[in-house]
Protein backbone atom coordinates (compact mmCIF):
# COMPACT_ATOMS: atom_id res chain seq x y z
CA UNK A 1 0.00 0.00 0.00
CA UNK A 2 3.10 2.32 0.82
CA UNK A 3 3.87 2.20 -2.79
CA UNK A 4 0.51 3.60 -4.17
CA UNK A 5 1.36 6.41 -1.64
CA UNK A 6 4.61 7.23 -2.97
CA UNK A 7 3.25 7.16 -6.79
CA UNK A 8 0.30 9.37 -5.92
CA UNK A 9 2.22 12.90 -5.44
CA UNK A 10 4.31 12.35 -9.12
CA UNK A 11 0.87 11.18 -10.86
CA UNK A 12 -0.51 14.29 -9.37
CA UNK A 13 2.03 16.25 -10.21
CA UNK A 14 2.06 14.97 -14.03
CA UNK A 15 -1.30 15.73 -14.24
CA UNK A 16 -0.96 19.42 -13.22
CA UNK A 17 1.68 20.20 -15.84
CA UNK A 18 0.26 18.42 -18.49
CA UNK A 19 -3.29 20.19 -17.77
CA UNK A 20 -1.52 23.33 -17.71
CA UNK A 21 -2.26 25.99 -20.68
CA UNK A 22 0.32 26.29 -23.89
CA UNK A 23 0.91 29.67 -22.70
CA UNK A 24 1.30 28.94 -18.96
CA UNK A 25 4.37 27.08 -20.15
CA UNK A 26 7.73 27.81 -20.41
CA UNK A 27 9.59 28.56 -23.20
CA UNK A 28 13.22 29.25 -24.60
CA UNK A 29 13.99 32.75 -23.90
CA UNK A 30 13.94 34.74 -27.27
CA UNK A 31 15.16 38.67 -27.63
CA UNK A 32 13.01 40.93 -29.48
CA UNK A 33 11.28 38.22 -31.19
CA UNK A 34 14.45 37.30 -33.33
CA UNK A 35 15.25 33.77 -32.88
CA UNK A 36 18.29 32.72 -30.59
CA UNK A 37 20.68 31.36 -32.75
CA UNK A 38 22.44 34.17 -35.19
CA UNK A 39 22.43 33.06 -38.94
CA UNK A 40 26.28 32.75 -39.11
CA UNK A 41 28.36 33.98 -42.09
CA UNK A 42 31.75 35.26 -43.28
CA UNK A 43 35.02 34.45 -43.73
CA UNK A 44 37.59 35.28 -41.33
CA UNK A 45 40.55 36.80 -43.12
CA UNK A 46 44.05 37.54 -41.94
CA UNK A 47 46.38 40.81 -44.26
CA UNK A 48 49.88 41.15 -44.50
CA UNK A 49 51.35 44.12 -45.82
CA UNK A 50 55.26 43.95 -46.72
CA UNK A 51 56.42 47.28 -48.66
CA UNK A 52 54.27 47.23 -51.40
CA UNK A 53 52.36 43.47 -51.32
CA UNK A 54 49.83 42.42 -49.62
CA UNK A 55 48.59 38.82 -48.76
CA UNK A 56 45.42 37.93 -47.41
CA UNK A 57 44.58 34.35 -46.11
CA UNK A 58 40.53 34.05 -45.54
CA UNK A 59 39.24 30.88 -43.55
CA UNK A 60 35.53 30.21 -43.84
CA UNK A 61 34.15 27.91 -40.73
CA UNK A 62 30.68 27.91 -42.02
CA UNK A 63 28.46 26.38 -43.93
CA UNK A 64 27.66 28.97 -46.36
CA UNK A 65 29.83 30.09 -49.29
CA UNK A 66 31.46 33.66 -48.82
CA UNK A 67 32.54 35.44 -52.10
CA UNK A 68 35.57 37.09 -50.71
CA UNK A 69 37.17 40.37 -52.83
CA UNK A 70 40.55 41.80 -51.57
CA UNK A 71 40.81 45.84 -52.13
CA UNK A 72 44.10 47.78 -51.84
CA UNK A 73 44.16 51.45 -51.75
CA UNK A 74 47.54 52.48 -52.81
CA UNK A 75 49.58 55.88 -50.68
CA UNK A 76 50.96 57.90 -53.80
CA UNK A 77 48.19 59.62 -55.88
CA UNK A 78 49.73 58.29 -59.24
CA UNK A 79 49.40 54.31 -57.85
CA UNK A 80 46.49 52.41 -58.91
CA UNK A 81 44.28 51.15 -56.21
CA UNK A 82 43.47 47.87 -56.67
CA UNK A 83 40.14 45.18 -56.29
CA UNK A 84 41.29 41.84 -56.77
CA UNK A 85 39.35 38.60 -58.49
CA UNK A 86 36.86 37.52 -56.49
CA UNK A 87 37.46 33.93 -54.69
CA UNK A 88 34.63 32.01 -53.63
CA UNK A 89 35.46 30.48 -50.10
CA UNK A 90 33.20 27.45 -49.18
CA UNK A 91 32.31 25.59 -45.63
CA UNK A 92 35.97 24.49 -43.84
CA UNK A 93 37.77 26.06 -46.58
CA UNK A 94 41.18 28.54 -46.90
CA UNK A 95 41.72 30.91 -49.82
CA UNK A 96 44.78 33.08 -50.21
CA UNK A 97 44.42 36.50 -51.96
CA UNK A 98 47.15 39.00 -52.74
CA UNK A 99 48.01 41.91 -54.48
CA UNK A 100 50.41 45.05 -54.56
CA UNK A 101 51.42 48.52 -55.38
CA UNK A 102 54.26 50.34 -57.06
CA UNK A 103 55.01 52.33 -54.32
CA UNK A 104 53.45 52.14 -50.58
CA UNK A 105 50.33 50.57 -49.59
CA UNK A 106 48.03 52.85 -47.10
CA UNK A 107 44.85 50.76 -46.82
CA UNK A 108 43.79 47.01 -47.18
CA UNK A 109 40.47 45.85 -46.80
CA UNK A 110 38.29 42.37 -47.73
CA UNK A 111 34.65 42.52 -48.97
CA UNK A 112 32.17 39.69 -48.48
CA UNK A 113 29.04 38.89 -49.85
CA UNK A 114 27.14 35.59 -49.49
CA UNK A 115 26.15 33.01 -52.28
CA UNK A 116 23.50 31.51 -53.25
Amino acid sequence: MRLSRSVAPLTLALALVLSLPYDAMSHARVANGHSPAPDLFGAECRTTVHGSRVVAYCHNPYVDTDRVQLHIECAQWWDIDTDGTPADTGPAMTVRLSGRCWKDVRAVWISHQKVG
